[in-house]
């Protein structure tokens, strides 16, 4: 099989599903028998489920096969095996069979695996996995899955024997038959866990204890949002292996949380209690999806992160995983255990890995919307950060002025320089912004587990970004557009912020959000110094100060002095008619006044 990579497929084998529907269509005609058609969306939901084997040659589609799941998860099917014609009779189709069945054993252990098939070397492959020729009535009564054969030309034959026989052999795996057969030809196979790997010490301590004492098959899979250079994800990889990890994959999802979060948080101005940008926890939950759907794709049987018993994020990854991996086992080794610092160390140490892991005053955790530190004088409440607590230290004296540009909301210029990729602008601004000393504060809150939470931080692109944004729409919003989108935002980023991203809801007020963005385009002048900023100015077509109706405080253009004393005078009703009907606290407020 040299030349070959056979994986389960994800999102990035999509573009191959036209390719591949066309194979299958071009073998069912060369064969002259039936195979059941599947449409486009239905072959990428599998791919994107990780329930689908695909085989390439570089980067040219040579082979696939899917699963599917019947009777409620008691049968499983492995269907549309194709090989391409010119891979054909070197064992790619076998290859990918065996792939097959091995993900089909690891996602449903305890499930039936069937199939239907016309063609001798598909019968041969099953019987080397263990199947045996069975009748219709033996395998799924779904009518789902029959329904499928109505594509196939062969259709009429099924229908006609009510079901019970065609010209495809019937073909099944029994689990409770097969076990230990099966058991005795993948000695090798040991239970996968993904480490969800920051290479931090916990995690470091995860990924070795798990290869070395418990037996699993290790991958490490960092998530990166952003908050990791290019030295230090090649750092993570190399220690990765060091470490005992089968494989090591960094999982790049900034672009993921700038599209799904990250400009929801800009459209409503979040800031956690008018303080707070929410700067790394809520990456958490994308980090956490990112390792889900990776567990899924390679068959995990668990999955494991470093969190400890006393913070948030155990929460945010424990939840995004209940939910977007049910049935994966989740691992915390740090917290159940409640092990400490030195004896992680003392553990990595004594089994060959150097483990320099300083206890530092402070804690950091870098993003691209940010960096909180812990630790320190954050732990005593009369005190504040020192400088040296910071990362970026200021550089910067005097003033100087920066022109931010909006195009409905979003981000999109930074003196005069576009930007396509919003990424990058955010991080322009950054390196404008930081070396003033601006974004930094500190956010005391109630954390998801009920206690109080204290914790220090410098994000002066995102205290910026918010503060341009949210003087823009000033100018461009309705007063009640500004008023609702400051009560759902508030709420946007409270649920970010305790683990609630997948409540249905967040889509809604995301929609509202996006909707309240139409009109906000325009440039935004910022006046920078060290330790602070402040608005100049606006310019945007959009600009509702400009008006043919009357400039505030200098003449009226869009009614007369008529005009105005009725319309203070109706406006004046309910009040004049309150005082009318209790005259004594009127006559209590004349005279308090």
């Amino acid at each position: 099989m040299e030349g070959f990579t056979i994986e389960i497929a994800t999102e990035k084998h999509i573009p191959y599903v036209p390719e591949i529907l066309k194979t299958i269509e071009d073998a069912t005609k060369v064969r002259g028998t039936g195979i059941a058609k599947r449409n486009p969306e239905y072959v990428a939901k599998k791919m994107k489920e990780g329930k689908a084997i695909i085989a390439m040659h570089g980067d040219d589609f040579a082979g696939f096969c899917y699963i599917e799941s019947w009777d409620h998860e008691k049968f499983v099917a492995n269907s549309g095996l194709i090989v391409k014609t010119e891979y054909r009779g070197n064992g790619l189709a076998k290859a990918i069979k065996h792939k097959a069945f091995e993900l089909s054993r690891k996602r449903f252990p305890d499930a039936k695996i069937f199939g239907l098939t016309t063609g001798a070397a598909v019968m041969k492959i099953n019987s080397e996995l263990g199947y045996v020729p069975v009748t219709f009535p033996d395998l799924t009564t779904d009518p789902v899955f029959w329904k499928g054969c109505e594509s196939c030309i062969n259709f009429d034959v099924l229908k006609r024997n009510n079901y019970t026989r065609c010209l495809c052999t019937g073909m099944l795996y029994d689990p409770a038959k097969h076990h230990d057969e099966f058991e005795k030809k993948n000695p090798s196979q040991k239970k996968k866990v993904v480490v969800a790997f920051s290479g931090g010490l916990d995690t470091s301590y995860t990924v070795m204890y798990l290869a070395k004492e418990m037996g699993y098959e290790v991958y490490a899979a960092c998530a990166n949002t952003g908050g990791f250079s290019p030295e230090q994800l090649k750092t993570n990889e190399e220690n990765a292996y060091k470490l005992g990890a089968k494989e090591y994959v960094t999982l790049d999802v900034t672009k993921e949380y700038y599209d799904k979060s990250l400009r929801y948080m800009i459209y409503g101005n979040v800031l956690r209690n008018g303080t707070y940008p929410i700067s790394v926890s809520s990456e958490r939950i994308f980090q956490g999806m990112a390792i889900a759907r990776y567990a899924k794709q390679i068959g995990a049987d668990a999955i494991a992160h470093g969190s400890t018993g006393a913070g948030n994020d155990q929460v945010r990854f424990d939840m995004t995983f209940l939910v977007m991996a049910p049935g994966v086992e989740i691992i915390t080794l740090t917290r159940d255990r409640n092990l400490s610092r030195q004896e992680e160390i003392d553990y990595l140490n004594a089994n060959g890995f150097p483990a320099d892991f300083k206890k530092l005053k402070y804690s950091y955790n870098v993003g691209i919307w940010g960096t909180s530190i812990c630790g320190g004088e954050i732990l005593d409440s009369k005190q504040g950060l020192p400088e040296t607590a910071y990362l970026k230290q200021i550089e910067k004296t005097g003033e100087e002025q920066v022109e931010l540009e909006f195009k409905e909301g979003q981000l999109v210029g930074v003196n005069g320089e576009a930007f396509t990729d919003h990424i990058k602008a955010i991080q322009k601004v950054e390196a404008i912004a930081a070396p003033y000393g601006i974004g930094r504060d500190m956010h005391v809150g109630d954390t998801i587990i009920g206690i109080k939470g204290r914790v220090g931080f410098e994000a002066a692109a995102p205290m910026l970004i918010i503060a341009s944004h949210k003087f823009l729409e000033k100018f461009v919003l309705s007063k009640w557009q500004q008023y609702w989108k400051d009560q759902v935002a508030n709420w946007y980023g409270m649920f970010l912020h305790e683990s609630q991203y997948l409540e249905p809801v967040m889509r809604d007020i995301e929609a509202m959000l996006e909707s309240s963005q139409r009109h906000v385009t325009g440039k935004v002048t910022m006046l920078l110094r060290p330790h602070g900023f402040e608005t100049v100015g606006v310019d945007s077509p959009n600009d509702l100060v400009k008006n043919k109706l009357g400039e505030y405080g200098e003449g009226a253009k869009g009614w007369t002095s008529d005009d105005a004393k009725g319309f203070i005078k109706v406006t004046s009703t309910p009040l004049r008619a309150y005082y009318l009907n209790h005259k004594d606290e009127g006559d209590e407020l004349e005279k308090e006044l």
